[in-house]
């Protein structure tokens, strides 16, 4: 496994491990791409949508500026309230390394910092930012219009999306270890850790935020969820891909003997995830005995340890089921006049792919019998169906 760019190079140029490029985490850099590569697809949709007759033509507003106007506090405070969180900052992560390369997400987030250096860095930047519009400056400044299009507005939604889908899978995986939270100090720590994320609290903090967005900015509600899916499906699967090399712990139950008709590589059907960075979890579901983790050989790296057994590696499953769901999607999506029935097949297969991989991949039961992933996948299968029918019904003629 990867779990930073320390053991990437290693194996591909021998460099050593837990080295200063153990700050770029797998994970975090495939949630990352996950979340450019939707957004490019995004983009790429909306500059299709909002040309003459498309459905997001009318939320083109036109925007009245000032060339050559004289620098306010208004251009200069963004910048200077920038420079200073990283001069605050940046001593910090240098006087905390070896802490910044174990865990980037605690440091960051947390108070500590240099208040000297962070106002020098609020003084150098905005200082930038006055010169740089200082220069602009015409002695008859002149007014001037310009369009703002739903395409330009793509890095808002990345943005939200990205923060209110952080937060909230934060929060839905804090709501199931609430039993290990017993004061401020354990919220604190658990909210501000590297790890625990839940998927579908990112979905649902990441859905309600973007549409309150999308409602303040007057585009068609169904017609974005329907050009959103297909991106959304296909991150999901990259981000996937992030629990994979990883190891994040996000993998399968106890794998079968592989069978003598398997023509795909080995690790396709069984893993034991070596130098996983969740090395105290195992493979264990319903009752199963856990085995004890073994020590991998890798001269005193941090990450030491595989599976007792080897599992079902369920998160490559997921990449490929989610990249099928977005081929699928991507190929409809000019097919379909109906707005909010591409959204609502998604939910639909988005249910149906989490109920069957539930069936191989390690998670307690929650209530009835079913675990809590599988009780949601119902949730999505139900909603989607339900909105495909009233769809159905109203446009059936």
């Amino acid at each position: 496994m990867y779990p930073d760019l320390s053991y990437v190079f290693h194996d591909l140029i021998g460099t050593d491990y837990d080295n200063w490029l153990a700050i770029f985490k797998t994970f975090g850099l495939l949630l990352a791409t996950s979340l450019v590569t939707s957004g490019f697809i995004l983009y790429k949709e909306f500059q299709r949508l909002e040309q003459p007759g498309g459905p997001f033509h009318s939320a083109i507003v036109k925007i009245q500026h000032t060339v050559g106007a004289a620098p306010t506090w208004k251009d200069v405070l963004p910048g200077s309230i920038v420079g200073f969180i990283i001069g605050f900052k940046i001593m910090h992560v240098i006087g905390s390394f070896e802490a910044f390369k174990s865990n980037p997400v605690r440091i960051l987030f947390s108070f500590d910092g240099n208040i000297l250096f962070g106002l020098l860095g609020a003084l150098l930047l905005g200082g930038l930012y006055y010169w740089d519009k200082h220069r602009q400056k015409l002695d008859s400044p002149r007014p001037e219009s310009f369009d703002l299009k739903p395409s330009d507005r793509v890095g808002d939604i990345v943005v939200i999306a990205a923060l209110s889908g952080v937060l909230g899978a934060k929060l839905f995986a804090m709501v199931e270890e609430l039993g290990n939270i017993k004061s401020f100090q354990d919220f604190l720590d658990q909210l501000l850790s590297g790890s625990g994320l839940a998927i579908y609290g990112g979905l649902i903090g990441g859905f309600i935020c973007v549409m309150w967005y999308i409602k303040t900015i007057k585009i068609p509600p169904l017609k974005f969820l329907d050009t959103a899916a297909p991106g959304l499906a296909l991150a999901l699967g990259i981000g996937r891909l992030g629990c994979h090399f990883s190891g994040d712990g996000d993998w399968g139950i106890q794998a079968a003997a592989q069978p003598d008709w398997w023509f795909l590589p080995d690790w396709l059907w069984s893993w034991d995830y070596p130098r996983n960075v969740n090395e105290g979890r195992t493979g264990v579901k319903l009752g199963e005995t856990p085995p004890v983790p073994i020590p991998v050989d890798c001269d005193g790296c941090k990450y030491q340890w595989k599976l007792g057994y080897k599992v079902y590696p369920t998160s490559i499953y997921e990449f490929f089921m989610f990249s099928g769901i977005f081929g699928f999607l991507w190929s409809i999506r000019k097919k379909v006049a109906i707005p909010g029935m591409i959204f609502f097949l998604y939910m639909v297969l988005n249910g149906v792919e989490r109920w069957f991989i539930e069936k191989v991949r390690v998670n307690d039961i929650f209530m009835w019998g079913l675990t809590q992933a599988e009780l949601i996948s119902i949730g999505f299968f139900t909603i989607g169906m339900f909105g495909l029918g009233i769809l159905y019904a109203r446009n059936k003629n």
